[in-house]
């Protein structure tokens, strides 16, 4: 077992319940599309780093999916909001044991294993690490120890979250990457021209 470890948050891909937002503007099955492509991508990208990885999934566990391949442990998400989810994925994985946890979503077509091996290892020197998404959100979070204001009283989704966040983390120390394009309209898609080839669509 590694000290450090990967939690991914992914959503079963089930056609009209993914990347809701993006599919206004391009229907269902091209954002179902969208999103398959965005995990298999993820996946690709995690299985590149030598930290244990837990994939956390949003209505049941998948038995064959992208992640299958990976040497991973594959849980549900707990109830609630956002939030919820993230603080009892954190709760969890630090009452295992590991010792640098790092959370990343499955909706960043630039993400890179290097900005995950970064994250670890600010992680050494810093309390937490945010991965800021350009939209005010952030793709990636990691912690050293538990903070639990971190995960209440967000509106999760919305522009305000890396900003009331940043507020929470005053009395820390913090390490921020470089902001990344986190996909969830169409303006965030045309962003991406390799992934619109794949989808045959141009913006």
């Amino acid at each position: 077992m590694s000290n450090q470890l990967i939690i991914i948050f992914v959503r079963n891909p089930e056609l009209g319940r993914v990347k809701t937002r993006l599919a206004k503007a391009i229907g269902d099955e091209a954002a179902l599309e969208t999103y398959k492509i965005l995990t298999k991508h993820t996946a690709k990208i995690a299985a590149k780093s030598t930290a244990d990885k837990i994939v956390f999934y949003s209505q049941y566990v998948e038995d064959k999916d992208p992640w299958t391949l990976l040497e991973c442990k594959k849980k549900k998400q707990a109830e609630g909001d956002l939030g919820d989810k993230m603080s009892a994925a954190f709760e969890q994985a630090f009452s295992l044991g590991y010792k640098q946890v790092v959370i990343v979503g499955s909706d960043v077509y630039s993400l890179k294993t290097e900005h995950i091996t970064t994250a670890f290892a600010q992680l050494s020197k810093k309390d937490v690490v945010i991965g800021p998404a350009e939209d005010g959100g952030y793709y990636l979070l990691g912690l050293n120890f538990m903070i639990p204001e971190l995960f209440k009283h967000k509106k999760w989704g919305s522009s305000t979250v890396l900003e009331n966040s940043l507020k929470d983390l005053k009395k820390f120390n913090i390490s921020l990457l470089e902001p990344l394009n986190d996909i969830d309209h169409f303006e965030d898609l045309k962003k991406e021209p390799q992934l619109l080839k794949q989808l045959n669509i141009y913006g």
